[in-house]
């Protein structure tokens, strides 16, 4: 979604497609907190004015986005689960889904946490909590999978386990964001997950 400059007469949807794409990666580089709708306009080589022509509010604007994020992630998670029909391996193939949206918009986490502390309960906050627990229960239904396949330690708790898996990916997130390295959750994300799976199958001793 690369943003560009502003063009008179671009449709309304076109408009809020580069307002989404603009604040996506203005967080790569900044805490969204500190974003304002004069520095979207901007980076969008727009008005303000242009800007809430098609948003009410900077609200609506922090919504926008926040539904763009969660339709591109829930989309490519089922995918990338859509290619194999062996549990762990879905599981897998939605770990690495995750992390390499993230390293495509490295803003995204940013973003999701600062809806997700924000002080006044917003639209966007509500759908990051909507998109967090269709997260959840999509994991728990391929752990669910996986268990019924007998893949699974008879104890383990699913709820547990799909928070884990979401923890997993937050933890890159966070050695990415101290070591100042971006591709750092790339390189990582094969041996996290590798742990992940050691600790949830039934027989850690076998390659599932």
């Amino acid at each position: 979604m690369p943003t560009s400059p502003g063009k008179r007469h671009l449709p309304a949807a076109v408009r809020r497609e580069r307002t989404v794409a603009a604040v996506v990666e203005l967080c790569a580089r900044e805490d969204p907190a500190r974003i304002t709708t004069g520095e979207i306009a901007r980076h969008m080589q727009v008005t303000q004015g242009a800007l809430f022509r098609h948003f009410p509010s900077k609200d609506a604007i922090w919504e926008a986005v926040v539904a763009w994020v969660g339709e591109q992630v829930m989309q490519r998670l089922e995918a990338a689960a859509a290619d194999t029909e062996e549990p762990l391996a879905a599981l897998e193939a939605m770990f690495h889904a995750h992390v390499a949206f993230i390293s495509e918009h490295p803003g995204v986490p940013r973003l999701l946490m600062g809806q997700l502390q924000h002080a006044r309960p917003t639209p966007a906050r509500r759908l990051v909590r909507e998109l967090l627990g269709r997260y959840r229960r999509r994991l728990e239904g391929r752990l669910d999978e996986a268990r019924a396949a007998g893949l699974l330690r008879p104890e383990l708790d699913i709820t547990v386990a799909a928070t884990q898996f979401i923890g997993t990916v937050q933890g890159l997130v966070m050695q990415s964001l101290m070591v100042d390295d971006l591709d750092y959750i790339t390189r990582q994300a094969p041996g996290a997950f590798d742990i992940y799976r050691h600790g949830i199958r039934a027989c850690p001793g076998e390659a599932t």
